[in-house]
C-alpha cells in the first residue's frame, strides 16, 4: 500500500486506515484478529483508536493483538482523549484528565508510547494552552510521537494550530485533524480543510463510505445484518437515508457499473484523493468489509468521472466561502 506523509511532518502512513471503533463491541476478538492481520499483510500501517471505544475495550483488544500477531513497530498507533461519558459534560480537554488518559491508554494497549496522540473534540470550558501544553507534555515525555486534533471546526483548528506555530522548538506542530468526511458529507471543505491545507494538517477522514451508505446496500431496503438495523446504530445511519443522499448514491452506483468496480470502490476512491486527505480511517465491522475496502488500492478515477461526482455531491456554499464581489 502507498505511504504518505502525515501533514507537514516526517511521520508517514498508509493511504488507508484501519479503525477500531466496532471492536469489542460489534467486532469480537477473532474477527479483529483477522481484521489486523488482513490489513498489515495489505501494507496497512495506520490503526486508529480512542479510549471511549467501548470503554477502554477497543484498545485493550488491540494490545493483546500486537503481543503476538503484528509487530508494534510495524504499527502506526493513533488514539484519542478528551471525551468523556458523564451525564453532564461530554468532553474534558483540562491537561489533569488528558495525561492521565494517556497513561490508561498506553497501559491498556500494552506500549510505552502512541504514534499519534489525538484531542476527540474541543473543549469550551478549558483554556486552549493548557490542553495544548498537555500534547507537549505527552511529546516532550516520550508517551507520543506526533499530536493531532479530531472534530476541530475550522476556527478552532486554526487558533490552536497557530498557537503550536507560534513557539517553534518549544510547542509541537500539530500533525492532523480527524474529521467526517465522504460523498455524503463535505461540510470540512468550507473551512476545516482549507484551514489544515495552509497549517501543513493532514485529514484523515472518519466514516469515508458515508455511515456505510455509500455502498449501495441501502438502495432499495434496510438489510437485517446492518448499521441501519442496528439498535444502538440505526439513529448513526439514518440522516443520510434522504432523498439528497439517494442522488449521490446512485451518481456513485453509475459511476462503478460503468468501471466494472463496486460503489465502495468509487466512493473511497474519490475521498482517498481529494487534496489534503491523508488516510480514510475505515471503520470495517468485519474482515470480509475490510478486504472489499482495501481493494481500491489499484483504482484511480477517471477525471470526468471525479468531477460529476463533485458536482453531484456539491454543498451549498455562498458567502463567506466564495469571493464576495461574484456574490
Amino acid at each position: 500500500m502507498e505511504q504518505r506523509h502525515l501533514g507537514r511532518t516526517g511521520l508517514r502512513v498508509s493511504r488507508l486506515g484501519l479503525g477500531t471503533l466496532n471492536w469489542a463491541r460489534d467486532t469480537g476478538e477473532q474477527e479483529a484478529a483477522d481484521q489486523l492481520k488482513t490489513f498489515w499483510e495489505a501494507g496497512g500501517t495506520l490503526v486508529d483508536t480512542a479510549d471511549i471505544y467501548a470503554d477502554g475495550g477497543a484498545e485493550y483488544l488491540l494490545g493483546r493483538l500486537m503481543e503476538g500477531l503484528v509487530p508494534r513497530e510495524d504499527l502506526v498507533i493513533a488514539t484519542k482523549a478528551g471525551s468523556v461519558l458523564e451525564a453532564d459534560r461530554r468532553v474534558d480537554c483540562s491537561r489533569r484528565h488528558l495525561l492521565a488518559a494517556l497513561d490508561a491508554s498506553l497501559e491498556r494497549l500494552g506500549t510505552e508510547y502512541v504514534d499519534l496522540w489525538q484531542l476527540h473534540a474541543f473543549d469550551p470550558h478549558t483554556p486552549l494552552e493548557e490542553t495544548l501544553q498537555a500534547l507537549d507534555l505527552a511529546v516532550t515525555t516520550g508517551r507520543a510521537r506526533y499530536v493531532g486534533l479530531s472534530n476541530f471546526s475550522g476556527w478552532q483548528l486554526a487558533k490552536a494550530a497557530a498557537w503550536q506555530l507560534a513557539a517553534p522548538g518549544v510547542r509541537n506542530r500539530l500533525a492532523s485533524t480527524q474529521m467526517e468526511y465522504s460523498l455524503l458529507q463535505r461540510g470540512i471543505e468550507r473551512e476545516v480543510l482549507p484551514a489544515a491545507l495552509d497549517l501543513g494538517m493532514g485529514v484523515l477522514p472518519s466514516s469515508p463510505l458515508g455511515r456505510g451508505v455509500l455502498t449501495g446496500k441501502y438502495r432499495h431496503a434496510t438489510p437485517a445484518d446492518s448499521r441501519g438495523a442496528s439498535e444502538h446504530l440505526a439513529a448513526f445511519v439514518a440522516p443520510y437515508l434522504d432523498e439528497t443522499a439517494g442522488r449521490v448514491v446512485e451518481a456513485v452506483t453509475t459511476a462503478a457499473d460503468g468501471l466494472a468496480v463496486t460503489p465502495l470502490q468509487v466512493a473511497l476512491s474519490w475521498l482517498r484523493d481529494r487534496p489534503g486527505v491523508t488516510a480514510p480511517v475505515l471503520g470495517a465491522r468485519t474482515a470480509q468489509q475490510l478486504r472489499a475496502a482495501l481493494s481500491v488500492e489499484a483504482l484511480s478515477l477517471p477525471d470526468e468521472i471525479r468531477r460529476a461526482l463533485d458536482d453531484v455531491s456539491a454543498p451549498v456554499h455562498h458567502y463567506p466561502d466564495h469571493d464576495w464581489s461574484t456574490l
